[in-house]
């Protein structure tokens, strides 16, 4: 797939061909679902807790003895039917964690990379690079690259040129910047656009080609 590459002004300046290998692989929409949901439940703490009936203070004395009284027995007044008592059947700490093969899971981030690209989400950039790191200049590159849309930032590596990218987009909303090799699935779905300059292409090529 051929796509225009612009400069940070919003101007083409040349063409590129996209691996076809990672954005023009076959779709799979389930498998797609499936590594969204198993990182949305590994991002869960799972660190909810509550008290049981042994973990409330008090009710260590028989409230009443066992017969003779025309009430129910009762052995604490810590249980849980009791006011003050302990839960029932209630959370605890637990994980979440969901585990999926890694072949499944880049071949489901070239799931969305394919479907990216087909909806023209794909937006290549000659470099990244700004004057100075400066929020206003970095909201006015993306305007001119993408519009009103959400954009999804890659960065290659960390350079001090990419070091005032990222400090430049920390402050915009619907902005975001990534590591080209920590790209995954939730992100990829979230944002309008990818925007990824050339030497971000063959970080990804590394690990999904």
């Amino acid at each position: 797939m051929e796509v225009d590459v612009y400069n940070m002004q919003g101007q083409k300046v040349s063409k590129v061909e996209l691996p076809a290998v990672i954005f023009e692989a076959p779709v799979n929409m389930d498998l797609m679902h499936q590594a969204h949901v198993r990182q949305m439940a590994n991002a869960r703490l799972g660190t909810h807790q509550t008290k049981t009936r042994g973990d409330v203070a008090g009710g260590g004395r028989k409230p009443w003895k066992q017969k003779g009284t025309g009430r129910a027995r009762q052995g604490s007044t810590r249980a849980p039917h009791w006011k003050g008592g302990g839960g029932a059947h209630t959370p605890h700490p637990h994980g979440y964690t969901l585990a999926m093969p890694v072949k499944m899971r880049r071949a489901a981030l070239r799931s969305a990379l394919t479907v990216k690209a087909q909806e023209a989400g794909i937006v290549v950039v000659d470099e990244l690079a700004l004057p100075e790191a400066k929020t206003r200049l970095m909201v006015q590159a993306l305007t001119a690259l993408v519009g009103e849309k959400s954009a999804l930032v890659l960065i290659p590596e960390k350079t001090p040129a990419t070091e005032m990218v990222m400090r430049s987009t920390n402050n915009i909303p619907d902005a975001k910047t990534l590591m080209a090799s920590f790209l995954n699935i939730r992100d990829v779905m979230v944002y309008d656009t990818i925007v990824m300059p050339l030497q971000a292409i063959d970080k990804l090529a590394a690990f999904l080609g």
